[in-house]
């Protein structure tokens, strides 16, 4: 059974505030966590790759020494005739794409697809592949991971596949207050990161504060929650991102009136890295 729900998927706000506006929001960095709102993700902070056209991004997760270490993640901005023939030079690198606007087109071993909104595309290590804007403005998400080889185990098979497709799994007893939404299949232990959708309805609550070695990075794409992170609560809604390092405690409140939806990276299924 899909989820044919109507969904909305945010993005920065781009633009420049008014000379008028204070500088008051929730932009914080911890040692444990950090929090990205969407008010500050403007023009002034965009990056840009050789080899692209037409586009810009925001990075707002990228490995650092003694914080979260093991992914980046980028939200791109394609315009007009834009794309990149070569968008990973790395061939260790593996790849995932979420696109909240418009549509691209990726081409993955000489094979394209066409993602709309909602669209999802997994790309292993060492797979040639391209993408094309096939809208007049699109965003996706991109996640990029040092893809952790284990002798014996073949790298992931590509995945396409658009979350209005997949049927959200009901965390046990919740009354399917909470669920997620799977793209990488948790028993294929090939996969070192899962990207999931989480949701929450209002007044779901994840009741207690998980401590694990998992890194997060959560970019709420729909609704508003008071989230735990380390000892402090936060407001967080629609375009905000949190960047969460290992064992930083976590918990959170849906307050409504719509689903509280993120999307979620974590690393999985490899030995801890030993200093």
């Amino acid at each position: 059974m899909s989820s044919k729900t109507p969904r909305s998927y945010a993005g920065p706000l781009a633009g420049l505030p008014p000379q008028s506006d204070l500088s008051v929001d929730t932009a914080v960095f911890t040692e444990a966590y950090a929090v990205i709102p969407a008010a500050t993700m403007r023009d002034i902070v965009t990056s840009f790759l050789p080899g692209w056209t037409n586009m810009r991004m925001w990075i707002i997760a990228r490995p650092l020494s003694g914080f979260a270490e093991t992914f980046s993640q980028y939200i791109v901005e394609l315009k007009g005739e834009a794309g990149s023939d070569r968008p990973e030079e790395d061939p260790t690198v593996q790849s995932a794409l979420f696109v909240t606007n418009g549509a691209v087109d990726v081409e993955i071993a000489g094979q394209t697809h066409h993602l709309t909104e909602g669209g999802f595309a997994y790309i292993p290590a060492g797979t040639a592949w391209t993408v094309k804007n096939a809208a007049d403005l699109s965003r996706f998400h991109w996640w990029r991971k040092r893809w952790q080889a284990v002798e014996g185990l073949e790298k992931p098979d590509v995945i396409i596949a658009n979350e209005k497709d997949i049927a959200p799994i009901a965390m046990p007893e919740t009354e399917g207050r909470w669920a997620t939404t799977r793209f990488m299949d948790p028993n294929d232990i090939r996969h070192d990161m899962h990207i999931t959708i989480v949701t929450l309805k209002p007044g779901g609550t994840i009741p207690f504060a998980e401590t694990h070695v998992m890194e997060h990075g959560l970019f709420v794409i729909e609704g508003k929650a008071v989230y735990r992170l380390n000892q402090d609560w936060v407001e967080v809604g629609p375009g905000d991102f949190m960047w969460l390092r290992a064992f930083c405690p976590q918990c959170c409140y849906a307050g409504g009136p719509s689903d509280f939806r993120y999307l979620l990276y974590k690393d999985v299924n490899r030995h801890a890295k030993m200093l």
